[in-house]
């Protein structure tokens, strides 16, 4: 009898002891529970003790634990990747306008620039002269008016630095010579090599001009830019070229009647072949006089403010 009670307590005391042990491990933090899992222990009020299996987000942590839901919650709110700091010093932004003044061989001028790319930019302007003089020229006296006036546009090419080469147009050229001629009555002048009289009753008068081609190609080296890279809004302009304008348009018109250097024979002048040949001639001396400057040289000084 004693042999059979001892062997139905032995199971009661060894689930006795299970169930002690395992309320041990769980105020142990359950250290032995497998990762992801973990125990609790529970009593019922018959005395009884059981295993319960419970998922990691089922179990209270004590107070001393860091608040996961606010842990969450901060980690949600700040940024995944803040961006990064820049590397070195920030590139200067370019100009997008540049105005300049210039003197020039064509004149005084005004002129304006914009970039086009990293080392180009398109340039137009507008120059503009005024000069009047008399002067006396095989004893014809003129009133001549020097008139500049043109607009100007180029491509302008910085390979280096601010030296630049730049080919454009003159897409306007009015550079040209008014004058007009006047020969008092009995004084003697030339025409094409011969030598006439003004006759006193019809003074010899006329009128000439010079003028070239209206468009005329350029080509420009020098150094300064409108718009420096280097973020100056301040620049000083230098130039040297030319345009080719082409051969000189000459015509000279007279009026009035000429006489034989004895003035006792007179005719006019625009009913006389012979008269009229000599002013085509002195029309084509002139014109090779104006020759070599087919090839316009220009000189260019200024300076330049770009915004």
């Amino acid at each position: 009898m004693r042999a059979k009670t001892a062997l139905l307590a032995l199971p009661l005391a060894f689930f006795v002891t299970a169930g002690w042990c395992a309320a041990c491990f769980g105020q142990s933090d359950l250290g032995f529970a497998p990762s992801g899992e973990q125990m609790t222990v529970a009593e019922n009020h018959s005395g009884r003790v059981f295993l319960a299996y419970v998922s990691p987000d089922s179990v209270v942590l004590p107070d001393s634990q860091p608040d996961i839901a606010a842990s969450d919650a901060a980690e949600n709110s700040a940024p995944a990747d803040p961006a990064p700091a820049p590397e070195g010093p920030a590139k200067k932004s370019s100009s997008h306008v540049g105005i300049g003044v210039k003197i020039s061989t064509l004149g005084v001028g005004i002129e304006t620039a914009v970039p086009l790319a990293g080392k180009l930019n398109v340039r137009a302007g507008f120059n503009m002269f005024r000069y009047s003089r008399g002067i006396t020229n095989n004893g014809i006296n003129y009133d001549g008016n020097l008139r500049f006036q043109s607009g100007q546009a180029s491509l302008d090419w910085f390979p280096f630095g601010g030296f630049h080469v730049s080919p454009g147009v003159l897409f306007y050229n009015g550079n040209s010579v008014t004058a007009t001629a006047a020969v008092p009555g009995g004084q003697n002048f030339s025409l094409g090599g011969t030598t006439y009289e003004s006759d006193p009753n019809a003074p010899v008068a006329g009128t000439g001009t010079l003028d070239f081609v209206k468009v005329a190609p350029s080509i420009m080296v020098g150094v300064g830019n409108l718009i420096p890279r280097n973020g100056r809004h301040y620049s000083f302009l230098f130039e040297v070229g030319g345009a080719y304008q082409g051969s000189a348009r000459v015509a000279l018109n007279f009026t009035g009647n000429v006489c034989d250097t004895t003035g006792t024979i007179c005719r006019p002048i625009a009913s006389d072949s012979t008269v009229q040949a000599n002013i085509q001639a002195q029309q084509l001396k002139i014109k090779n006089d104006i020759n070599p400057y087919r090839f316009f040289p220009i000189v260019s000084f200024g300076v330049g403010f770009n915004f």
